[in-house]
């Protein structure tokens, strides 16, 4: 695949992205063009609705540019994973107005089924904290218009970043309201996906209360390159979906389904060598898929750890906490989550990230976090709550006291990250995080224990699953029942968590000023409903300098 952008400047000050460049141009034929409404739903034509089947993204804001993405289908045949279909010529065009009178950047991308007739342009030289307009042009159909923004320039005051933020969407567990909703909104920078955007498994293992609401594509379990090219097809048909990336950039990271459940870099629970094959090749194809389908740039070949940032206001660092983590740990001095020699983050990353954090003049630094950094004892816990828990968690169901898949299970990095914030000074960070089909507030001590006498160097928002089952949907009891036993028990051993929610679907939304951060908790009516209502659950808030979670009253308007 070739593109016309410019030249790459860097996503963060120590990586670059790899990738091919500037190839040819285009006449920008568009001036004066008839509208086509925001909306993927919104196609003019048949044609169009053929050829632009997956719908319009943008991501990875920057001050001077923004990565478009589509995918085409040139041919019926040219399915997602098919490997089939002709090489075809893609134009671009960026505009200013939604008209596009005002045409600022076009180009063309050539696309075919060696990257999936998927279409990336990373298109630079435009001007920082400016909405534009974009669209494609391909087999003479046309696509949808998308709508993105760059972000203020960096030494540029700003007074308020507001970031949708979701994670864990199971395609079989129900349909994507809570998109529809953040969509809805009017008023969001970008939406920030934690992971877990797809999940690999097998339709019917893991659905809405073991029913599937609407069944996954392919239906086996995915592993090969294909498989994985399909399954993300399979997701970008979803209307709100398509409609939420056509509206805003996003910003992404992977969690442990984009390649199989609580991945390591050695292998995974969801992966058996004997009957899937090699865990790297596994790996590779999922990562290959992702990088196709996704609109984010990688940092480095392979990872998708970077930095953006929104002026002085905040940084936002984003992790990759499966590429380089060690094979989950037990007890024990060799091997266990104790294990100095274990890591989470890799060496790289965590140097990377203790330097990203240090250096940062902004008022906030954010963090794009997928598991949970803050510890967590479940011993308490009655056993009826506590072998659901294990199961969505991950845990030994016969009552070992931590998650091993989160921060956790590799103590020595998070005490060395945490002992970076508290040695250096480093106030107003923030974890944003996903993957355990609940909500959270908490403060983040360096030393659990001995808190809050010791002190919290960050605060957690955690935001619960978009579908995928919580505690009440394994039980398959009434939400908000059973499971407050579970939320006692665990606020009692863990004084640093202030609130959690372990049943309900939804998402949250980030409000970010100089004076404090605040997230709202939003949940949905019903998951199995297309036409699902939201309401405002909780809202909590960090003030500047405190590092840490009190609740607020009301959401922000």
């Amino acid at each position: 695949m070739t593109d016309t952008s410019a030249t790459d400047s860097p996503v963060s000050p120590a990586k670059s992205p790899a990738r091919r460049t500037v190839v040819k141009a285009v006449a920008a034929g568009t001036a004066g063009a008839a509208l086509i409404p925001l909306g993927v739903t919104a196609l003019a034509s048949a044609a169009e609705a053929s050829v632009f089947l997956h719908g319009v993204a943008s991501g990875d804001p920057l001050p001077d540019g923004i990565l478009l993405w589509t995918r085409v289908t040139p041919t019926p045949d040219a399915t997602p994973g098919s490997g089939k279909g002709p090489s075809t010529d893609v134009e671009w065009t960026v505009a200013t107005d939604k008209e596009f009178t005002h045409v600022v950047a076009h180009g063309t991308v050539t696309t075919g089924p060696d990257v999936d007739h998927t279409v990336k342009a990373d298109v630079r030289g435009l001007t920082p904290g400016t909405e534009y307009w974009y669209r494609f042009t391909a087999s003479g159909a046309r696509s949808a218009v998308g709508r993105t923004r760059t972000t203020p320039a960096r030494d540029a005051s700003v007074d308020r970043l507001r970031l949708g933020t979701v994670s864990c969407a199971n395609w079989e567990a129900g349909y994507f309201s809570p998109y529809r909703h953040l969509n809805e909104r009017g008023d969001l920078d970008a939406v920030l996906f934690l992971g877990d955007y797809i999940y690999e498994y097998k339709s019917g293992e893991f659905a809405a209360r073991d029913t599937v609401v609407r069944p996954h594509q392919p239906a086996h379990e995915i592993i090969s390159l294909a498989d994985y090219r399909l399954r993300h097809g399979t997701y970008k048909t979803d209307q709100d979906l398509q409609a939420l990336h056509a509206s805003l950039p996003a910003i992404a990271i992977w969690d442990d389904h984009e390649f199989a459940d609580n991945a390591t870099s050695v292998g995974a629970n969801n992966h058996q060598p004997d009957t899937e094959g090699d865990w790297k090749a596994r790996v590779a194809a999922a990562k290959q898929a992702y990088f196709e389908w996704m609109p984010v740039r990688p940092s480095t070949a392979g990872t998708t750890y970077r930095q953006l940032r929104y002026g002085k206001l905040a940084d936002i660092s984003l992790l990759d906490l499966r590429s380089f983590r060690s094979a989950q740990g037990g007890w024990g001095p060799s091997g266990g989550v104790d294990d100095p020699d274990r890591t989470i983050t890799g060496d790289a990353q965590m140097q990377w990230l203790k330097s990203s954090l240090t250096r940062s003049d902004a008022t906030w630094r954010l963090v794009g976090n997928s598991v949970m950094i803050s510890p967590v004892a479940f011993l308490s816990l009655p056993a009826f709550l506590l072998r659901p828990l294990a199961k969505l968690l991950g845990l030994p169901q016969e009552g070992l006291a931590i998650n091993t898949d989160q921060w956790d299970g590799y103590t020595a990095d998070r005490r060395e990250l945490l002992g970076h914030l508290k040695q250096h000074g480093i106030r107003n960070t923030v974890f944003l995080t996903g993957d355990i089909h609940s909500a959270w507030a908490s403060d983040v001590p360096n030393e659990a224990a001995t808190y809050p006498a010791s002190g919290s160097v960050a605060t957690e928002f955690t935001v619960t699953s978009v579908t995928s089952d919580n505690v009440d949907d394994i039980l398959k009891v009434p939400p908000q029942t059973v499971s407050l036993a579970g939320v006692a028990a665990i606020k009692a051993a863990n004084p640093h968590v202030k609130w959690i929610d372990l049943d309900s679907h939804g998402f949250g939304v980030l409000d970010v000023t100089p004076d404090r951060t605040q997230m709202d908790y939003y949940v949905v009516s019903d998951r199995t409903k297309r036409d699902a209502t939201a309401k405002w659950a909780r809202s909590y808030r960090t003030a500047s300098g405190s590092q840490r979670v009190e609740r607020a009253d009301s959401p922000v308007r």
